[in-house]
């Protein structure tokens, strides 16, 4: 097990290319089970996750190669395999495998997904969607099993905007019999991205991006080449980083529009931005402005950006209040930024930033993904050494994080871990 040290207090600057989108590969993956022929997907991101659903691809009998930042995967020999367990644990988004198994061979087990805890994620709008598309749904021994004599299209309204209720339904309609419409759909940029891949590979979908989506079912898929969108979490953690501790930072392969909310809430505390084509410029200025952030579905406010701007808050001057409307119990990250030095107190489901403070470099746990990002973005404005262990959960979804930030400026560097130190990190 490895630590990352990181000696902040250093400016950053130059240039960031971002990776491909994570929320999308994770999805277009399983989604490659649909086709009948090979399937290449170019720009995937180097992260634990996507090695973690190529094993499982290999598990059903798929046929995985890679070149450089492609895969290729060979569906002709995969069969209903169960997945029970094992590797479906640790990420959340093997739940993947339950809409593209039960639209490719009419059943699928699948244990309970895993991956970071953010508190109760149910997964009852995806089984609402497969009851709808004809399929039996029960919950065996700690795993899902889907059955289903025959899908057929339906009207499905998805009670909560879900990205991954929108995601698997759309996996499992686009061979079904007739006409799907999933109604109250989420919008995200990765269901874009998957609903693309699908269409290249046959399918029938229209109203992708809007709350309304359409499908008409086909009886066979073929293989294709599809290139991923780029990462606009990943993107805007850099930004978020460049803010905190740049100078100027070019954030290079960018699509600007998908993180706009971001991006303006910056601008409000003071970050001069300029945009190009698939670029962002990005200089603070010395003095920020604290902002309030209320996390929305896209197009609003990412979720996933809450915990890296809560640092970003700790610099600003004023008081900031952040509400989580997505994931309410993502505040692991508040506990370790005041052992930093953070002025933050929770009220209700608010959490309440006052700056600026100066922060300290202290031993601090990633509990999840993007609090592990929230804490390497203090760790950057902090005096002295910040020593952060859990990585595992930041290496699911950051491309080559530690070689990012040395080529930006940023003093960072990795040890391992001693065995007294894994014990302790064990029992904590």
């Amino acid at each position: 097990m490895q630590k990352m040290l990181i000696e902040g207090g250093h400016t950053l600057n130059g240039m960031v290319r971002i990776s491909g989108a994570k929320n999308s590969a994770v999805a277009l993956l399983p989604a490659s089970i649909l086709a009948d022929s090979p399937v290449t997907l170019e720009g995937l991101p180097e992260i634990s996750d996507v090695h973690t659903l190529g094993d499982l691809l290999e598990e059903i009998g798929g046929q995985v190669s890679y070149n450089g930042q492609a895969m290729t995967i060979n569906p002709e020999n995969m069969v209903a395999m169960p997945l029970p367990n094992g590797k479906v644990k640790k990420l959340r988004a093997s739940y993947y495998f339950m809409g593209a198994m039960l639209g490719k061979f009419n059943k699928a087990v699948i244990g309970l997904p895993g991956g970071c805890y953010l508190g109760p994620r149910p997964i009852d709008q995806h089984i609402k969607g497969f009851e709808a598309l004809g399929a039996e749904v029960t919950n065996e021994q700690g795993a899902i099993y889907l059955r289903a004599k025959e899908l057929r299209g339906a009207r499905i309204y998805l009670d909560v905007v879900s990205v991954g209720a929108t995601i698997n339904i759309m996996l499992a309609a686009v061979k079904a019999k007739g006409k799907t419409i999933i109604e109250n759909a989420a919008k995200e940029p990765e269901i874009i991205d998957v609903a693309t891949l699908l269409t290249n590979m046959g399918a029938k979908i229209k109203g992708v991006g809007t709350d309304v989506i359409r499908i008409e079912g086909v009886p066979t898929l073929h293989g294709c080449k599809h290139t991923i969108i780029p990462d606009r979490i990943e993107a805007g953690t850099y930004a978020i980083a460049a803010a905190a501790q740049g100078e100027e930072v070019i954030i290079d392969n960018v699509i600007t529009r998908h993180i706009e909310s971001l991006l303006a809430k910056l601008r409000e505390m003071g970050v001069s931005i300029e945009e190009s084509d698939e670029q962002l410029l990005i200089r603070p200025q010395r003095q920020l402005k604290s902002v309030d952030i209320k996390t929305l579905v896209y197009p609003g406010f990412p979720t996933d950006l809450q915990q890296p701007f809560t640092s970003l808050l700790t610099r600003a001057t004023g008081t900031g209040v952040l509400i989580d409307t997505i994931y309410s119990a993502r505040l692991k990250h508040i506990d370790e930024l005041r052992r930093m030095n953070a002025t933050i107190k929770v009220e209700g489901g608010s959490v309440i930033v006052s700056g600026p403070a100066q922060l300290e470099g202290a031993k601090v746990k990633a509990s999840d993904l993007r609090a592990g990002a929230s804490l390497i973005v203090a760790g950057l404005m902090a005096n002295g050494i910040t020593e952060i262990t859990g990585l595992e959960h930041i290496d699911r979804g950051y491309e080559n994080i530690t070689e990012k930030l040395i080529g930006l400026g940023a003093r960072v560097w990795r040890e391992e871990m001693t065995e007294k130190e894994v014990i302790q990190f064990q029992n904590s």
